[in-house]
Parts: structure tokens; C-alpha cells; sequence
């Protein structure tokens, strides 16, 4: 009899819940979700490389070795870590259209990221299954019902978009945006682009001294023009 099934890693069998028979020795004590909260409150509070096999157990009052039980490499406990920190993504209005739904969810990736700037710091090795990442997905490709896209161009509407923000939250990670910041910043700037060597830069500058940076505007606006190219596509598969 033919199946569709296929083998998966024991991680995402844990988090599916679709492990096989049990292994010899103790049953397990914690879910596989509570291995990931405590390794998600380490990087939390000291960032991704103060996540270790060790530093998780001894969070959960294991031993490292029992932890292994559950998780075989660290590869896998970042798995749990993402599945974790992203959980599901809040439900977005119907109502509103396909643009509006996935600036929605973009907000929202977004905000998990400036929540847990670590994960940019996460190597990934293969595109997402676990369950929470999967309702990601879910979420994204749903918001353009009722346009003319291909599933195939749903795909890489959601990937432009995924790859935007993941782009800037990446680069404003870790930036200092307090006022006195931002001014210094552009004092030396102003000093150092002059117009005649970089005058674009130089246009840029409001005045001597001010550089208008509003992170929150920046990211709608560049947003917004990630979603008038899909809207072209979506134009050109209307024809």
C-alpha cells in the first residue's frame, strides 16, 4: 500500500506530535516546547551565544545529557527556539485587502524580530516545518486570496516580503536611534559627505546637523514599495 509519509527528524516529530515508539529509559518529563521557552528566555536575556546544551538543562534542572533526550543537536534546538519565540501569528482582519493583510503580517514579523533580534543570528540550513513557522506561512500566502497570483507567485510575494524584513530588521538591529544619536550621526556626516564628492548623500541632509531618520516611516515606505512590484504582478496576471 503506498503512502505519502516520509521520515521526519525526531525534533519535528516531538513538536508535531508524531513521535514513534517510545525510547528505552525514562519517560520524558517536559514537553519539547518547554525546552525551547527556557532556551528562548536565555537568548532573551543574553543573546544567542549564551545558548548552550548545558546552560538550557541546567534552566530546566536537567542534566546535559538527559536533555539529549530530547533534542540530538543543537541544530534541532534551534528549531524549538524559532518554533518558540515566533508562536502563531495573531489573526488578521478579512476585511481588509490583500495589501492590507500582508502589511499585517509584516508588522508582525517584524515585531517578533525586535523582540528577539537573535534570531537573525539563527543559521539556517533548510526552509522552515515546524508547526508555529508553517502557520507563518500559512498566514502570508493566505492574505492574497482573491488575486489573480499563481500559488508559485504567492511563494515569491512571501519570500520578497519575508526577505525585506528580515533585511531591515537586521540592519536597525542593533542601532542606537535615542535623538542624541541620531544627531551626532549627522553632524559627522554632514562634516564628512560633502556635496561635492557625495551629493546625494549631502541632499539628504535637512539641514547642517539633521538627518531625518524615523525608523518607523522608513520601514512603511520601503514596504510599500516591495508591495507596488507585486502589485504590478498581480496587474500582469489580471491580462
Amino acid at each position: 500500500m503506498e503512502t505519502n509519509e516520509v521520515e521526519l527528524p525526531r525534533v519535528l516529530q516531538q513538536l508535531w506530535g508524531r513521535e514513534g515508539p517510545a525510547r528505552p529509559g525514562p519517560k520524558p518529563t517536559f514537553h519539547i516546547s518547554e525546552i525551547g521557552a527556557a532556551a528562548v528566555r536565555l537568548a532573551d536575556a543574553g543573546g544567542l551565544g549564551a545558548v548552550s546544551m548545558s546552560k538550557v538543562a541546567a534552566e530546566l534542572g536537567f542534566t546535559t545529557m538527559s536533555l539529549y533526550r530530547y533534542v540530538e543537536a543543537k541544530d534541532d534546538l534551534y528549531v524549538v527556539m524559532l518554533d518558540e519565540a515566533f508562536g502563531k501569528p495573531a489573526p488578521v482582519d478579512e476585511a481588509l485587502d490583500w495589501r492590507g493583510r500582508i502589511t499585517a503580517w509584516a508588522e508582525q514579523l517584524r515585531d517578533a524580530l525586535v523582540r528577539h533580534p537573535w534570531v537573525l543570528q539563527v543559521p539556517l540550513f533548510e526552509a522552515p516545518l515546524s508547526p508555529q513557522q508553517l502557520d507563518w506561512m500559512e498566514a502570508a500566502l493566505r492574505a492574497f486570496d482573491g488575486t489573480p497570483l499563481t500559488p508559485n507567485d504567492q511563494l515569491s510575494s512571501m519570500m520578497l516580503v519575508n526577505i525585506y524584513v528580515r533585511g531591515t530588521a537586521q540592519l536597525t538591529a542593533h542601532l542606537r536611534t535615542d535623538d542624541s544619536a541620531d544627531q551626532l550621526y549627522a553632524r559627522r556626516l554632514a562634516m564628512l559627505a560633502t556635496p561635492d564628492r557625495f551629493p546625494a548623500i549631502a541632499a539628504s541632509l535637512q539641514s547642517p546637523g539633521q538627518l531625518d531618520i524615523d525608523f518607523e516611516d522608513d520601514f512603511q515606505d520601503g514596504l510599500d514599495v516591495v508591495l507596488d512590484g507585486i502589485q504590478q504582478l498581480i496587474e500582469r496576471r489580471k491580462k
